[in-house]
């Protein structure tokens, strides 16, 4: 998505981080000042950039300098916002950004992971998909439900984690799950969650499952929502704890490195950064 102007409030938090659980560990390059996805791929962090920006994803060390970049070939940049993997070392981007929920041509792009040691590439399957509850294009501004900026792929599917734009935000978020197959499906609403009511504080922006499968994170501005204990993929029904990172920016991107660090980057026009958050060491609260 496109930057926005964050409240006084949002601007100086962001400047002042008292106690955070964040540890910098690199700044990223100013042609990715709008990246918008952290996915590891073993130790190497692949990133893209949003609406706007060119077709390319890019490989990135852990101190944020650009590794490779490939030229992503027969598709377009319409609103690319996360990117997810498989087991198998696949690359998957979610074309579904759809700020104003006006979109019909939402998709899921696979990159095989042969094609990750090129210069350019073409994809390898197209998953089209589409929210089966959305009636009008665009919807009522009360329900502007049907963003989306957090998918990962785990076991033969994706799951999507919508991005609420509703007048009267009450930080709910929708919990849908798509097949990774070729085609186009309607996308299955699987549960629920609220976050908070501050929408600068609590939009969804990005999720990851982590390698054993046994956590679930969900990005927003200032939190990690960290879900575990959850049976089977019903991953919204089962422990949660909030994560206060303490820093309001907008943070786009969120990727497991292992089962117990998380890699998050921000978005933004200068020092745009890379952090570390130890899973093991952070203060949390239960919910």
């Amino acid at each position: 998505m496109k930057r926005k102007i964050l409240p006084l409030f949002a601007v100086l938090a962001a400047c002042f981080q008292p106690n955070s659980p964040l540890e910098t560990i690199g700044i990223l390059p100013k042609e990715l000042s709008e990246n918008s996805a952290a996915e590891m791929i073993g130790t190497t962090l692949w990133t893209v950039q949003d609406h706007g920006n060119s077709e390319e994803i890019f490989a990135l060390d852990l101190d944020g300098k650009i590794e490779k970049r490939i030229k992503i070939k027969g598709v377009k940049n319409n609103d690319w916002e996360e990117l997810g993997s498989d087991k198998n070392g696949n690359l998957y981007i979610g074309d579904m950004g759809n700020n104003d929920n006006t979109r019909r041509d939402l998709a899921i792009y696979k990159i095989d992971a042969a094609g990750l040691r090129k210069e350019s590439a073409s994809i390898s399957q197209k998953t089209s998909f589409y929210y089966p509850e959305q009636k009008s294009f665009p919807p009522k501004k009360s329900e502007l439900f049907y963003d989306c900026e957090a998918f990962f792929e785990h076991d033969g599917n994706f799951y999507l984690f919508t991005k609420n734009r509703s007048k009267g935000f009450d930080g709910t978020t929708f919990l849908y799950k798509v097949p990774n197959q070729p085609g186009n499906f309607a996308a299955k609403k699987t549960g629920e969650f609220k976050t908070c009511g501050n929408f600068h504080g609590c939009a969804v922006t990005a999720a990851d499952i982590s390698p054993d499968g046994k956590k679930v994170l969900l990005l927003t501005a200032d939190k990690i929502f960290l879900f575990s204990g959850f049976p089977g993929d019903d991953f919204l029904n089962g422990n949660v704890r909030q994560i206060d990172l303490k820093a309001v920016s907008q943070k786009e991107g969120a990727g497991f490195l292992d089962d117990h660090t998380i890699i998050i980057s921000e978005e933004g026009s200068k020092k745009t950064k890379l952090y570390k958050l130890s899973l093991e060491s952070e203060s949390d609260t239960d919910e």
